[in-house]
């Protein structure tokens, strides 16, 4: 009677310390995969160097920023929809941002893909919201 009450303490134990590695195992990963993600969404770099490749891209009114990322991993612009869509998400151009059609390259960066992406002002306008 003994030996079973040991052997099912025994199993107890191994399974607790089993549950513990994988629940430990599995919040490490986790965390990996957030720093990954945290780090590239500030250091991503272009899709290619030099010049790279002239694509025109057209941003409709009711886009969301995950359908932006997707079009421009469709473009080829970005890698990951995903992280273009958390970079537009912590950019300062996201208010900026405006529908229509912009000429941008895979030599560019997010941010600098979103820069292109923001209509600029006239100097005249300025100078009528001046007086």
């Amino acid at each position: 009677m003994k030996s079973g009450n040991l052997v099912v303490a025994v199993f107890g134990a191994v399974l607790r310390i089993s549950l513990a590695v994988a629940i430990i195992f599995v919040i490490y990963r986790g965390a990996v995969t957030c720093y990954d993600y945290g780090y590239r969404i500030f250091t991503e770099p272009a899709m290619s160097s030099g010049e790279g490749r002239s694509v025109s891209v057209t941003l409709l009114p009711d886009m969301s920023p995950l359908e932006i990322g997707e079009l421009m991993q469709n473009k080829g612009l970005t890698r990951d929809s995903k992280l273009f869509a958390l970079q537009y998400l912590c950019s300062e151009y996201r208010e900026d941002v405006k529908p229509g059609t912009y000429e941008v390259s895979t030599a560019m960066t997010a941010e600098e893909i979103m820069a292109a992406m923001v209509p600029v002002k006239s100097e005249e306008q300025g100078v009528e919201n001046g007086n």
